[in-house]
């Protein structure tokens, strides 16, 4: 009867120990979406917003805007803000443009991730359009101009913490997307083959 009871105790620590590996493997899934929402509703990180349409210039307060542009490594493009800096009112739409290069003999599907300096300045930038929306994908040799259209969000005015604030950086990395590369060589060993 004692051996019977413990192998039900031992198939019920099992279960249990089951169940708490699977809530954890279903945990660390989720962690990474939402860690994206908490950045994108608080701007943490210097995630920035997204908005439909910009409120207008509001009052004399003017931001410049620096562009940062970066690849990763083994990423073959050549990718670069048009302009270094702008001046924008706050509340101000504004058009930046980036342009992008593809260095090969093969089209390049990319991605970008963002961010603003300072971090605490991403909860008031808010984008309108951006290539940083979905993949971009270049042909062999070709150039393709990217736009941002962007304002900053007269809240800033509000929040006593950035008054100090006089420039901000819109950062950008291009990543080769992964499964495009791994596509890209298939295709290449197909046609030697």
């Amino acid at each position: 009867m004692s051996h019977a009871i413990a192998q039900r105790r031992r198939f019920g620590t099992a279960i249990v120990l089951g169940g708490i590996a699977c809530a954890m493997v279903g945990l660390a899934f989720a962690a990474v979406p939402i860690y994206r929402w908490v950045c994108k509703i608080t701007g943490y990180d210097g995630t920035t917003g997204t908005a439909e349409i910009a409120p207008g210039a509001v009052g004399d307060r003017i931001m410049t805007i620096r562009f940062d542009a970066n690849v990763a490594r083994g990423m073959p493009w050549r990718f670069a803000p048009k302009e270094n800096d702008v001046s924008v009112r706050i509340g101000e739409q504004t058009l930046a443009i980036y342009t992008a290069t593809n260095l090969t003999d093969r089209p390049v599907t990319g991605s970008a991730t963002f961010n603003v300096t300072p971090e605490k300045v991403g909860a008031y930038f808010d984008k309108i359009e951006c290539f940083c929306f979905t993949e971009q994908t270049l042909k062999p040799g070709e150039t393709i101009e990217f736009p941002v259209s962007f304002f900053v969000d007269p809240a800033i005015l509000d929040d006593a913490e950035l008054d100090g604030v006089k420039t901000i950086t819109l950062s950008y990395t291009f990543f080769e997307k992964a499964d495009a590369r791994t596509a890209s060589a298939g295709d290449a060993s197909n046609r030697v083959n």
